[in-house]
């Protein structure tokens, strides 16, 4: 009965060891999914700023083009 007893033991002391390592394997995968998710994110924030930013220069162009041809005008 002793015999049995120990194994007993040994078998949950393995289980609880597997759960650790269970847990450790779930917060490691789930830190990851996180950074993919920031970086996925970040990607298109950076991707709008850049888009944003290239339509303001391009209206800001077209402003100061529309200004020196109006100035031309008056000083002819």
């Amino acid at each position: 009965m002793a015999v049995f007893g120990t194994a007993g033991i040994y078998a949950q002391d393995t289980g609880a060891k597997q759960d650790i390592k269970n847990a450790g394997s779930e917060s490691k995968d789930a830190a990851k999914d996180t950074g993919k998710a920031v970086e996925k994110g970040a990607k298109k924030t950076g991707h709008e700023v850049k888009k944003g930013a290239k339509k303001t220069g391009h209206e800001v162009k077209k402003g100061t083009h529309k200004a020196a041809e109006k100035v031309e005008e008056k000083t002819q």
